[in-house]
């Protein structure tokens, strides 16, 4: 079980983007995250009229290592450490270390 996962919001907590929040798109198998619009990087893109691209500058996301991003807390949209604890119910959820509110509803 991974502490950022697809659909959570983070903020990024070192880099030239460092403070900016987004939605994490895609998480990759080697430790590093998508974000929603952070860490913006320009690409050069050849045109193909196959797949019905045109060519010129575009601006994409870049990936981020996981250790640069936290997740954000909904009721005060500061990121925080993640731990993991096991519910009355027997549900394994993720919960702020500082606080213990529970991440997942």
């Amino acid at each position: 079980m991974r502490k950022i996962r697809k659909g959570d919001r983070v903020v990024v907590r070192s880099g030239r983007d460092k403070g900016k929040h987004g939605t994490v798109l895609r998480v990759f198998a080697d430790d590093r995250v998508l974000v929603e619009n952070v860490n913006m990087v320009k690409r050069h893109v050849r045109p193909n009229p196959n797949k019905n691209v045109t060519g010129g500058i575009i601006d994409k996301e870049a990936p981020l290592h996981v250790s640069n991003v936290s997740l954000s807390n909904s009721t005060n949209e500061k990121g925080g450490r993640v731990g993991f604890r096991t519910l009355d119910d027997g549900r394994k959820v993720r919960f702020f270390r500082r606080g213990g509110e529970v991440a997942d509803a």
